[in-house]
This record gives C-alpha cells, sequence and structure tokens, in this order.
C-alpha cells in the first residue's frame, strides 16, 4: 500500500492529468482520431514516441519518487503523458480515465522459456538503446524442445488488491480501468534474437525445414494464448494506442471502452523487420501463412515497423483485418502511396537520425515530401517519429518537431 505521501503524489499527477484529458483540445483530437481511423480523415495525424527519456528531464518533473515497482510504472506513465502534454503534444489523445495494467502470472510470456544468449555494446551508459550481437541457439530440430510454452494468464488475486488500492487513489479525481493485453505478432523479431540476423538469413537459403518448424510452433502458441486470453477476457479495449498509433474508432463514453477483453474487440500488431533485405516471396512464404492465423482473431490489425514495405504492398495489404500498414525510411513514399489500397491507412515513419541530429529543415522537407505523396493518392497520412534512440541531449528538437509538424498538417 502506498504512503500518504506517496498517495498525495499519485493524486495530483492525476490531476493534471486529467485538467489535459478534459481540455477542449482533446475533445477536437478525438474526432479528428475517429475520423482518420473511420475511413473519413480530416487532415494527416502526428504523433511522437519512443522517446529517449533520459535526455528529456528539463525541469524535474520525469523524477519518479514512489517505490512500490507497479505504481512507479504508473507514476512512469502520467508523468511521461504530461510531459508530453506540455512539451511535445503533437496529436496526442489521452484517454479520460486513468489505466492501469492487467498483471499477469507470468509476465515474460513471450520468451517463450529461452533466454536470450547476446553480447552488447553501448555508447551511452544510462540509455537502453544498445548494440546487440545474439548467438545462435537452433541447429537441429531437436532444439525446437527449446521453445516452451508460458500461459497468458491473470493473477487474479494481486489484481484485487492493485484494484482495491487504485480506486483509494483516484477517488474522487478519475475513473478507472484495466488496460489489457496487446499481443506483439512480431514472430520474426524474436527469432531474430534467438539466432541473430544473419544466421537467419543463410537458414532461409540452408534451413528453410527448420525455420518453417520454428515459425509454426509459435504460431500454435501464439494461438493457445489467443484462445486463454478470450476466455479471462485479457485483451486491450481500454486503450488507444497500438504500436505507437492512435487506434480509437468510436467517442469515449459510448461504451467502446467496455467492451468484452476479447482479441475480436482489441488490435494486434506485427512485423518482419529483417525480411527488409529478402525478396517478397519470402515474406509470402516464411511470413504470410503463419501471422494469417494469427491476425484472423483480432478486429485490426497494424501491420510493419522499420522494415522497408513498398515493395510487397500487395501481399500485406490482403492480410486478415489489416488497417494501418508502416511506411519506413527505408520505403520509398511515393511508391508506397501509389501502391497502398484506399481502405488502409500509411502510417509513415519519418527519419528519427534528421530530428536527432537538428537537421530540422531537412526533417520539414522530408514531411512536407509525405504529405505530397498521400494527397496526389488520396491515401490517409499518419506521421509517427519514433525510434528516437537519442536527441543528444536536446530535447527541444522534439518540441520543434511536434510545433513544425502541426503547422505542416494543419495548412
Amino acid at each position: 500500500m502506498l504512503t500518504v505521501h506517496e498517495t498525495e503524489i499519485m493524486r495530483e499527477l492525476a490531476r493534471s492529468y486529467m485538467e489535459y484529458a478534459l481540455a477542449p483540445r482533446q475533445a477536437e483530437l478525438e474526432k479528428l482520431w475517429i475520423a482518420h481511423n473511420t475511413g473519413h480523415g480530416e487532415r494527416p495525424m502526428v504523433l511522437i514516441d519512443q522517446i529517449p527519456w533520459h535526455e528529456m528531464d528539463v525541469d524535474g518533473s520525469l523524477v519518479c519518487q514512489i517505490e512500490d515497482p507497479y505504481w512507479r510504472g504508473v507514476e512512469c506513465s502520467l508523468r511521461r503523458s504530461l510531459y508530453k502534454a506540455r512539451y511535445m503534444p503533437a496529436d496526442m489523445l489521452l484517454t479520460p480515465y486513468i489505466l492501469i495494467p492487467r498483471i499477469l502470472k507470468y509476465p515474460n510470456y513471450r520468451s517463450y522459456g529461452i533466454q536470450i544468449q547476446e553480447s552488447i555494446s553501448r555508447t551511452d551508459q544510462v540509455n537502453d538503446v544498445v548494440s546487440h550481437a545474439y548467438i545462435k541457439q537452433f541447429e537441429t530440430m531437436e532444439d525446437l524442445e527449446k521453445i516452451r510454452p508460458i500461459p497468458l494468464s491473470a493473477d487474479t488475486e494481486k489484481e484485487a488488491i492493485v484494484w482495491e488500492e487504485a480506486e483509494r487513489i483516484f477517488s474522487g479525481i478519475a475513473p478507472v480501468r484495466w488496460q489489457g493485453v496487446s499481443i506483439h505478432s512480431g514472430l520474426w523479431d524474436t527469432i531474430s534474437m534467438w539466432q541473430g540476423v544473419e544466421a537467419c538469413y543463410y537458414m532461409l537459403l540452408d534451413e528453410p525445414e527448420l525455420l518453417h518448424a520454428i515459425m509454426d510452433r509459435m504460431t500454435q502458441i501464439a494461438l493457445d494464448w489467443i484462445r486463454t486470453g478470450n476466455e479471462e477476457g485479457l485483451f486491450d479495449t481500454t486503450g488507444i494506442t497500438c504500436h505507437c498509433s492512435h487506434t480509437i474508432m468510436q467517442p469515449f463514453g459510448t461504451g467502446a471502452e467496455d467492451r468484452p477483453g476479447l482479441s475480436q474487440n482489441s488490435w494486434t500488431y506485427g512485423m518482419a523487420q529483417l525480411f527488409t533485405s529478402v525478396s517478397p516471396d519470402v515474406t509470402r512464404e516464411f511470413e504470410i501463412p503463419y501471422v494469417s492465423r494469427i491476425f484472423e482473431h483480432f478486429g485490426n490489425v497494424y501491420y510493419g515497423c522499420c522494415e522497408k514495405l513498398d515493395d510487397r504492398l500487395d501481399i500485406i495489404s490482403k492480410l486478415p483485418n489489416v488497417r494501418k500498414v508502416s511506411c519506413s525510411p527505408w520505403s520509398d513514399v511515393e511508391r508506397f502511396a501509389s501502391q497502398l489500397p484506399q481502405n488502409l491507412i500509411l502510417s509513415n515513419k519519418p527519419n528519427p537520425a534528421l530530428t536527432g541530429s537538428g537537421d530540422l529543415e531537412a526533417a520539414r522537407r522530408e514531411l512536407g515530401n509525405t504529405i505530397q505523396a498521400a494527397r496526389r493518392h488520396n491515401v490517409r497520412l499518419e506521421m509517427i517519429l519514433k525510434d528516437n534512440s537519442t536527441v543528444h541531449y536536446h530535447p527541444e528538437r522534439l518540441w520543434e518537431f511536434s510545433k513544425m509538424a502541426l503547422e505542416l498538417v494543419q495548412n
């Protein structure tokens, strides 16, 4: 249980959060995002995410004070939301309630029981973005036994205690909602950490049967997670973000956030980032048959991350329930916009190296080119500046990006 002092810290953060969440600007953003996500977008939308928080604190507001790990996580989320609202809001939408994460019996369920083996290199000792060199762990079919299912299940006893505490903390200030589980369906991201990217490329040529067997095993486990998650109503329907993009499709207060936590009411996200350097046929053979079996159970899918997808949109656009597709800095945005079906959203990722290095004029030109390509081909556009591993301790670069991007899309 939180101390009296800690409780007051949380209550003051919640008060500040709700001031922003209930401001008139938020009502305007709610309408814009719903229009954007349901097929009648009024303008491109802008977000900033995946921020080097260790470089951001200019006023002490990011310093957490709560001791309990769970509540420290909630505190951290509130502090970061408030920071973004003050300094770099872009089109960030806040829920008119406080979200608290579901508590799982096995929080590391996505490890599949495998300990990643690697060496790492750092350029900044306090940055959690590091360089990884992974060690190959799968050599034969017998190694499939290393992949062990870990149940996806809620710890209901702990949740009952936390819920009672949450109602006490936020009483009279804000409603509280459980934030459910969002399944990460990027199976190849996990395989690349078990094997190393280079080893995966050789295996595509020399050991395709083993890779297919690994993918099939992981898919079966994911389907089990979906089954048990549905039985317990674990999936997220209260949060409005999937893979850094806002996903709200109905107004707050109309019951959408109170739907059962079933996969068909939720979003998932998938990707195969190492497939940037392989042909579309490899994506067709080694990705599509497996993730399709997962995606068909979800109401909505966000696909892609940092990989190049402009040469295989005909394949990706046919995935079950896909709604948004990532256009990374490695994709040709003109080609991407011309090939993307108009029922899908072009989720553009501006190059974070431009903002990180302080070259805001180059970032402006890139945004302008992206907006023009989307306009020429009449596709809905969102621009999400993410993967910001560093701004070289100049947080104002992200603040300036937020202002600049909003000026461009509002004009």
